[in-house]
C-alpha cells in the first residue's frame, strides 16, 4: 500500500484529528509571491484575444464540449485563453463574511479576481507554454506573468523534442509542437496550509484544466491534458527543483502554423540573444505546423533562470514532500485503456424513492462572460428567495460535466468515478433532505438517502465563520472511491482524484454563474459525518468538498473594477 493511502485517510479524518504539524501558524508578513518572480527576462505582452462568440456558451463548453474541428490556437487565442482563466480581470471589495475582510480595502493586500477558483484563494500553479517553430515568436520556454498578462521568456531554442520525449508512446492530444504545462510551487500554498497544501493545489490544477477544457470546448476544440509523464525530465527542463515545484500536467495544444510577418517583439534584450538559444543579433528560424522537426536539443537543456523567491525563511513540511515523491514516483507509467473500470462511483443504491428533477434551466450565457462574474459567495446565502429547481438540475448537470477530464485520464477510465450527493434545504419544488444524483434519464432524478431536512447537520459540521450552511439553497458533494483509485493506478492517483474534484467545483461556480446564482465551495467540514450522512460507511466513498448553491441578499454593498 504506497504512501497516499495513509494521506487521503488522514485527509478524511481531519477534521477529528487534526494533521500534523498541529501548531503550525503562518507568518503572513514572510509569505510568498502568489507568482513567481524572473528578474532580468524580457517580457512579451499577450493579446487579449479575439472577440468571444456569443454562441460558445457555458452549456456548449461543459456538457456538449468540442470533440475537434474547432478553431487551432494562435497567439491571439492562447491570449484569450489564458487572460480569461488565470489572468487578473478586476478588483473586488464587498462586505461578506470571510475572515480576511479586514485586510482587502488595503491595496498591498487586494482582492483581483480571476476566471478560475482556487483553494484559499493562492493561485499557485505556474503556467509555462513550450513553443516550436509554428508559433509566431522564437520558440522556447515562457512563462505566464498573470499580473502582466505578458510571457516572460526563460529559454530561447526549440526544445519541443524534450516534451515529446517526457510524454511518451500514447500520449493524448494532437501531433503539435505546442504545449502548455502546469506547475505548483508548493511552498505558495503551503506556507498557509502546510501538510494540507497538497490536497488543495492538486485540485487547483484540475479547476485551471476544467477552465482550459470548457473555454476550448465551447468554440469547438478539444484540448487533452497528459498526466502521466517524465516529470524529472521536465521539471530539469523548467530548472525546477522536483520537490519544490511539481510538474502535474501537459496540455498539447492543436496549432495553425502562422505564416511569416510581423513577429511580436519581447523586451529590448530580445535584440541582443540571452545565450540560450539564437545567437545575438538573430531570431531564432520560423516554422510553420509541417516543418519538419529539428534536431533534438541536448540532453541536459535546461531554463537558465530561476524564480527569485520573497520569503526570507521557506519552510518544508515531512508530509508535502512525501506526497510529492510518492505521487511523482509513478509517473512514467501511464494506465492502460480501461485501467480504472474497477474504480467508477457504485450504482445507485437500490430500494430508495426516487424524484424526476425539473427540466435544466439552459447555460446560454458566453464562457467569458460567465468566468468573468464567477466569485465566491461568502456568507451571503439568503434562505427566504428559494433556488429554482431547473437551476438546481442545470447546476448538477455541469456538477457531472466537469468531471470529465479529458486526456490519458478518460482513456483510463476516469470519467465515470464522481458521483454526486445534494443536500437540499430551500429548492422551489424539491423537498429537503439528502439525495443521491442520478443523471441517466434526461434532467436526471433525485434518490433519497433521508427526508430530514439537512439544514442543522450542514452548519453543525462547517468549520468555518465565512458561511451560514443553512441559508444555502442546497450543497452538492462530489464523491470518489479514492482508494480504489490508488490501487487501480498507483498514488500518482491521488493527483487524478483531485483533478477531477477541482474541475467538478470549477465547473459548478461558472455555472452558477451563467444562471446568475450564488456559489461558495469549502474543504473545511467533517468529511466522516459526511460519509455517515450518506451511508457511505461500508464503501470506499470519499466526500471531498461542498459546492454551496442559492440566491444572495439583495442590494449588496460591493465594489467591483474591471481591468480586463
Amino acid at each position: 500500500m504506497g504512501y497516499a493511502h495513509g494521506y487521503a485517510t488522514a485527509i478524511m479524518h481531519r477534521g477529528r484529528v487534526p494533521m500534523e504539524p498541529v501548531d503550525f501558524v503562518p507568518d503572513w508578513a514572510d509569505g510568498p509571491r502568489k507568482t513567481k518572480h524572473y528578474p532580468g527576462t524580457d517580457r512579451l505582452p499577450l493579446p487579449a484575444g479575439p472577440a468571444y462568440p456569443a454562441q460558445a456558451t457555458v452549456e456548449r463548453g461543459l456538457l456538449s464540449p468540442g470533440a475537434g474541428g474547432g478553431p487551432a490556437f494562435d497567439l491571439g487565442l492562447l491570449g484569450g485563453l489564458l487572460r480569461d482563466s488565470y489572468g487578473l480581470v478586476g478588483r473586488r471589495l464587498g462586505v461578506q463574511a470571510n475572515t480576511d475582510l479586514n485586510a482587502l480595502p488595503f491595496y498591498p493586500l487586494a482582492n483581483w479576481s480571476r476566471g478560475t477558483a482556487s483553494g484559499g484563494g493562492l493561485y499557485p500553479v505556474s503556467v509555462y507554454w513550450i513553443s516550436g517553430p509554428s508559433a509566431p515568436v522564437p520558440p522556447g520556454v515562457h512563462y505566464y506573468s498573470a499580473r502582466h498578462h505578458a510571457l516572460r521568456r526563460l529559454l530561447t531554442g526549440d526544445v519541443t523534442g524534450v516534451v515529446r520525449e517526457a510524454l511518451g508512446e500514447g500520449a493524448p492530444g494532437p501531433e503539435t509542437d505546442q504545449f502548455l504545462v502546469l506547475g505548483v510551487k508548493y511552498w505558495q500554498n503551503s506556507f498557509k496550509y502546510n501538510s494540507f497544501s497538497f490536497h488543495a493545489v492538486s485540485m487547483d490544477v484540475g479547476a485551471l484544466l476544467g477552465t482550459w477544457r470548457m473555454w476550448a470546448g465551447a468554440r469547438g476544440t478539444a484540448l487533452e491534458p497528459a498526466l502521466w509523464f517524465d516529470e524529472e525530465r521536465l521539471a530539469r527542463l523548467l530548472g525546477v527543483a522536483g520537490e519544490e515545484e511539481g510538474i502535474f500536467a501537459v496540455v498539447p495544444l492543436p496549432w495553425t502554423g502562422e505564416e511569416a510577418g510581423t513577429r511580436p517583439a519581447y523586451g529590448a534584450d530580445a535584440r541582443t540573444g540571452d545565450g540560450t538559444g539564437a545567437p545575438a543579433g538573430q531570431d531564432a528560424p520560423r516554422g510553420s505546423a509541417a516543418a519538419p522537426p529539428a534536431p533534438p536539443p541536448p540532453p541536459n537543456v535546461s531554463v537558465p533562470h530561476r524564480d527569485l523567491e520573497r520569503s526570507r525563511r521557506v519552510i518544508t513540511f515531512d508530509t508535502l514532500t512525501a506526497m510529492h515523491r510518492a505521487t511523482a514516483a509513478g509517473a512514467t507509467a501511464r494506465p492502460a485503456p480501461g485501467a480504472l473500470a474497477g474504480a467508477a462511483a457504485p450504482a445507485p443504491a437500490p430500494g430508495r424513492a426516487e424524484a424526476a428533477l425539473p427540466e435544466r434551466a439552459p447555460l446560454a450565457r458566453d464562457v467569458r462572460g460567465a468566468l468573468r462574474a464567477r466569485r465566491s459567495s461568502f456568507g451571503r446565502f439568503a434562505a427566504e428567495r428559494p433556488l429554482d429547481g431547473a437551476h438546481l438540475t442545470a447546476c448538477l448537470a455541469a456538477a457531472a460535466g466537469g468531471s470529465r477530464l479529458g486526456g490519458d485520464a478518460a482513456a483510463a477510465g476516469a470519467d465515470g468515478l464522481v458521483k454526486l450527493y445534494a443536500l437540499v434545504n430551500h429548492v422551489a419544488g424539491v423537498a429537503p433532505g439528502t439525495y443521491e444524483y442520478v443523471p441517466e434519464g434526461g434532467p436526471g432524478a433525485l434518490r433519497c438517502v433521508s427526508a430530514e431536512p439537512p439544514g442543522a447537520f450542514l452548519q453543525e459540521n462547517y468549520f468555518l465563520a465565512n458561511y451560514n450552511l443553512e441559508q444555502a439553497a442546497a450543497v452538492l458533494v462530489p464523491t470518489v472511491r479514492t482508494h480504489s483509485v490508488l490501487d487501480a493506478v498507483g498514488d500518482r492517483g491521488y493527483r487524478l482524484v483531485n483533478a477531477l474534484i477541482g474541475g467538478v467545483a470549477q465547473a459548478t461556480y461558472t455555472a452558477a454563474a451563467a444562471l446568475d446564482v450564488g456559489c461558495g465551495v469549502a474543504l473545511g467540514f467533517d468529511n466522516i459525518a459526511y460519509r455517515e450522512r450518506f451511508e457511505l460507511l461500508e464503501t470506499d466513498e470519499m466526500p471531498l468538498l461542498i459546492m454551496m448553491l442559492g440566491h444572495e441578499r439583495r442590494g449588496p454593498s460591493d465594489f467591483r473594477f474591471e481591468i480586463a
